[in-house]
Parts: structure tokens; sequence; C-alpha cells
């Protein structure tokens, strides 16, 4: 089965974002700006395509002269037992650096622990996992 791939248009900090998701999750970034593929309806070395590779892949783009970026409700980037604990408390602590912990990632009443981020780029996360039997 192919997993869903997520797509952000950035609002001119596609650059930016990708590095940083890559700093948080590792992996490889690639990207291509509106020069390397002829585009004209933004600046030449706006990202027309960028990805991230790894553990957590998304990939995205600035957005074009006239089109919408990132504004999200209603809406988590779920982490849910993805990766072992020490991994996803590492991760939500990197999320919230200039971001707004909406929640904190930890124990709730129904035995699992979870938490909701949205990090500096406006993704909202919700990390978290069931206890370690």
């Amino acid at each position: 089965m192919t997993a869903l791939q997520i797509y952000v248009s950035f609002p001119g900090t596609a650059r930016e974002a990708l590095n940083f998701y890559a700093d948080v999750f590792g992996g490889t970034v690639s990207m291509f700006t509106y020069q390397d593929f002829g585009r004209l309806d933004g600046p030449p070395n706006a990202i027309a395509h960028g990805t991230l590779d790894g553990v957590v892949a998304l990939a995205g783009s600035d957005a074009a002269s006239g089109e919408k970026s990132v504004s999200l409700e209603g809406l988590r980037l779920s982490l849910l037992g993805t990766a072992k604990p020490a991994t996803l408390h590492e991760w939500f602590d990197k999320l919230a650096v200039d971001g707004d912990v909406l929640d904190p990632l930890s124990p709730k009443p129904w035995g699992a622990s979870d938490g909701q981020v949205i990090d500096r780029h406006g993704l909202h996360w919700l990390i978290g996992y069931e206890p370690q039997p």
C-alpha cells in the first residue's frame, strides 16, 4: 500500500521549512527552484518542489503568486506510535522551538502519552505513544 504524502505550500519559506524538518526528523532534503523548472510565476530562487525523504517524509514548495499557503484548521499530522517514546519526545521538543505547545507530550488519564504542537511553520502535530509493557 502507498502511504499518504503530505505536500505543503509555504509562504516563501519552503527552503527553511524543509531544512527545519530534516533537522527534526533526519532524512535527506532535495529541492528544485522555480528557475530549475523554468517557472516564471515566482522568484527564480523560490522552491518549486522539495522533498524530505526519511523516517518522516513530506514535500512542499513556495506558493506561487496568487496561490494560498499553509493554513490549517481541524487537521493534525499524527505521529502516534511511530517511533520509540524517547524519539517522539525529541521530535516534539524540536517542533516546539519557536512554535506553540497546545498540550505538552505527557501521560494522559486514559494511559497513553500524547501532546500537540503547532510548529514555527504552521503545521499542527499530534505526537504520542501507548504505555510500554
